[in-house]
């Protein structure tokens, strides 16, 4: 992503100015899609040409008519093939669901970006039934991350054909959703930002789960300020301007437990660069351990909270479909079966304890702050493997999934200079702080991504 690509509030202004109309938006959207050297064809499982035509011109006129439902009214967004839309299968990545019965209403989150405007311009690929932080699909193919193309880099998943779409001008944004860094990863690997609110912040019906406790539905964009444009829309909030927070002064924690072990070179040099830069600007940079994450890691065995809530959804479906379902998926999710009701339960109780004793250990901080990922991109031929593959997955899925499981909210945000590889920084809030760590993570991407998108 170059920082000179418009925003959603930028293109807002344009079309309220009469600078550009919908239908630009979409036919350039469109052609982005349909390049035969581009990811299109991976990027998207689905698209709406004529509708999202159809609909630009409804809502140019609209405008004109001075009855546009919201200033974002007719700009292109694409929508993970993880919600339901009215009318059409949600197969969430899957061969197992496509001929499940059209959708009969809108997911509320789909619904509300609906009612705003906003024009879907189609389903975004990605991981099927979202159970992986690489973004590779065997189904429909893997869009390759924009950084170092030909050299095939993973996107990031889940949500990978909503990251794609967004760094290459396909969409301008993106719903997506997170379980355990399924926004943030491939906003990381594609130098976009991706929010993940508190999950009780948006409603997760109408949407395939992965784990109901943990699930939460968030955008991918460009900016921190159209991630909370869409945010407040995904929250039925009418969107506001963030407040303009200084960085003197703010508190900042960096956990040295867990979060920066093994981090590659480019990874470690990015992010002490960004540190430094942040602490020239007058935060306050502590760094220090935080035991808690131990005891997040210590409940991943048997595939932890999301394996067991995934198999309770796919029992039956893996009964009657198991050979269409992509086998390292299907192994994730059979993790579950190990289980038993008590030591499920016994995980449930473990994690509310373990966000009391997190809450109380940041609350004299204003963020939480750390790499997104501990590597950079790997190339898809790199995970070819089973063994590389969950090695390099659990890797990827390290820092932000310990943060589904304490019930925060969570940005990564680009940490890297123009034309290196994309790097994220993860800005962490505790639940329910989600405006506030909105504005923090703003005021980072300031000092960090100085050049203003237009």
């Amino acid at each position: 992503m170059t920082r000179h690509q418009p925003t959603l509030s930028s293109l807002a202004r344009d079309l309220a100015r009469g600078t550009t109309t919908s239908r630009k938006l979409i036919e350039d959207c469109l052609a982005r899609i349909a390049d035969p050297a581009g990811e299109g064809a991976r990027v998207f499982i689905k698209t709406n040409a004529e509708r999202a035509r159809a609909t630009a011109d409804a809502m140019d006129a609209l405008r004109k008519a001075g009855a546009a439902p919201s200033p974002y009214a007719g700009i292109p967004i694409a929508i993970k093939d993880l919600a339901d839309i009215t009318g059409e299968i949600t197969t969430a990545g899957s061969r197992a669901l496509t001929d499940a019965a059209p959708a009969t209403s809108d997911a509320p989150s789909v619904a509300r970006l609906r009612r705003a405007g906003f024009i879907f311009i189609g389903r975004a690929n990605m991981t099927e039934f979202a159970y992986s932080g690489l973004g590779i699909n065997p189904h429909y193919g893997t869009p390759a991350s924009p950084w170092a193309r030909s050299e095939r880099r993973v996107p990031g998943g889940s949500s990978s054909g909503s990251g794609v779409a967004v760094a290459d001008g396909m969409a301008y944004g993106a719903l997506g959703t997170d379980t355990g860094g399924s926004c943030r990863v491939p906003a990381s690997f594609n130098g976009v930002v991706g929010w993940k609110p508190t999950a009780r912040r948006v409603p997760i019906d109408g949407v395939v789960p992965l784990s109901k406790s943990l699930d939460s539905i968030g955008p991918l964009a460009r900016t921190v300020d159209c991630c909370a444009i869409m945010d407040a829309v995904f929250a039925n909030e009418t969107p506001a301007p963030l407040p303009e927070l200084s960085l003197k002064g703010l508190r900042l924690l960096v956990p040295e437990t867990i979060m920066l072990d093994s981090l590659d070179a480019h990874v470690a040099a990015t992010f002490d660069a960004a540190l430094k830069r942040i602490a020239d600007a007058g935060a306050l940079i502590t760094r220090a351990p935080l035991p808690v994450l131990k005891r997040i890691a210590e409940m991943t065995d048997k595939g932890g909270i999301s394996a067991s809530e995934s198999y309770a959804w796919h029992r039956e479906l893996i009964a009657e479909r198991r050979a269409q379902y992509d086998p390292r998926v299907l192994m994730r999710i059979m993790r579950g079966a190990e289980q038993d009701a008590a030591f499920y339960i016994g995980l449930l109780e473990r994690r509310t304890a373990a966000i009391s004793a997190y809450n109380d250990a940041t609350a004299d901080f204003d963020a939480v702050i750390m790499p997104t990922t501990a590597i950079i991109a790997p190339r898809i031929d790199e995970v070819a493997k089973d063994d590389d593959y969950s090695r390099i997955n659990m890797m990827i899925l390290r820092n932000p999934m310990m943060f589904n499981i304490l019930d925060c909210c969570s940005i990564s945000i680009p940490m890297h200079r123009p034309g290196d590889a994309p790097t994220g920084l993860m800005v962490v809030g505790q639940g329910g702080t989600d405006r506030r760590t909105l504005a923090i993570s703003a005021a980072l991407e300031a000092i960090l991504q100085p050049v203003q998108a237009v």
